[in-house]
């Protein structure tokens, strides 16, 4: 979805402080959007949900309020908005992530919380186990074991002779560190080096590039706020180091990536959206199981690929969900 139809799929309550007043003029349920990154960065995600809320009955400035906070990839911000949203006494906070969805715990062990994307809910003490959340988390878990090592060898079909793969990552997001490890499992028994490099701010990566030139023959990016919100400069510089990029969705391929793969994150967002409806509707979020994903799409930069000189297979092309041309 465009940003435009995204925009007039809202009604416009992207801004959303109007709707603040008139949520507590007419006492609609409000729901607290807490975006890690930008709109630009999360709209086709938004689009999902907003669209699912519809289909599920709920119309944002008629029998619901969408209040939309974007964190814009500073971790900061995260603790910020959702005392401002506990402040706003939201009926349902919606979250991405680990660090977000840990600042939503702490800030409140009453207001539900659905996160649409969950590295890790347990290990992380988000909730309980997955079957039986308790407490006021639940969402979607996109734990996959094996994803790491599948992401490695769809760079290793596009990538003549690749030996060595830089792992790009805000190293303070507790889900950054645990990918890391599965990536450096799986390369190990694909024969790939993986050199680590920790960003833990916008102003780290220009240096970490730099220090990559002729190191490495890829880049591996850990997905979270700070990588999303600065897709476009990530994605600039590796070009200019001529370095194919593996990101986790379509949207970070279609801003100048080479290829991602891993579960639909629209999908995980329509069905957020079910789940916010449960809540809604009466349901208490630990006693609604932690879903896992169904959907996974392959996407790939045939222009970047051209850019970078790179030939893909076409058993690659037949294989991926969504080529941009």
């Amino acid at each position: 979805m465009k940003r435009r139809e995204f925009i007039t799929l809202l009604g416009g309550a992207v801004v959303a402080r109007p709707l603040a007043a008139r949520a507590q003029q007419e006492k609609l349920p409000t729901i607290g959007f807490l975006g890690t990154a930008t709109l630009s960065t999360m709209n086709s995600r938004v689009a999902a949900l907003v669209q699912r809320m519809r289909e599920l009955g709920w119309i944002d400035g008629r029998n619901v309020a969408i209040e939309y906070r974007w964190a814009e990839g500073r971790s900061e911000r995260f603790t910020e908005i959702a005392t401002e949203f506990v402040r706003l006494k939201v009926d349902v906070i919606v979250t991405q992530g680990t660090l977000p969805t840990l600042a939503a715990k702490k800030a409140t062990a009453i207001i539900p919380i659905v996160s649409a994307v969950m590295g890790d809910p347990v290990g992380n003490d988000l909730v309980a186990n997955l079957a039986r959340p308790g407490g006021n988390i639940t969402g979607l878990s996109i734990q996959t074991p094996d994803i790491a090592g599948k992401r490695l060898e769809l760079l290793r079909e596009i990538v003549p002779g690749l030996r060595r793969v830089a792992f790009m990552g805000n190293i303070d997001n507790p889900i950054v560190p645990q990918e890391l490890r599965e990536v450096q499992v799986a390369a190990g028994t694909l024969g790939l080096e993986i050199v680590t490099v920790q960003i833990r701010r916008t102003q780290d990566i220009v240096p970490a590039f730099e220090a990559l030139k002729h190191g490495v023959e890829a880049v591996y990016l850990a997905s979270e706020g700070l990588v999303d919100a600065n897709r476009l400069r990530v994605n600039i510089l590796a070009l200019g180091a001529r370095l194919p990029t593996m990101w986790s969705n379509q949207e970070l391929v279609e801003a100048g990536g080479l290829l991602s793969y891993g579960p639909s994150f629209p999908d995980l967002y329509r069905r957020a959206g079910d789940l916010v409806d449960k809540i809604l509707r009466g349901t208490k979020p630990g006693d609604i199981p932690v879903e896992q994903p169904t959907k996974f799409d392959l996407v790939i930069n045939l222009i970047v690929a051209k850019a970078l000189g790179l030939e893909i297979p076409p058993t690659l092309l037949a294989r991926a969900d969504e080529v941009i041309e």
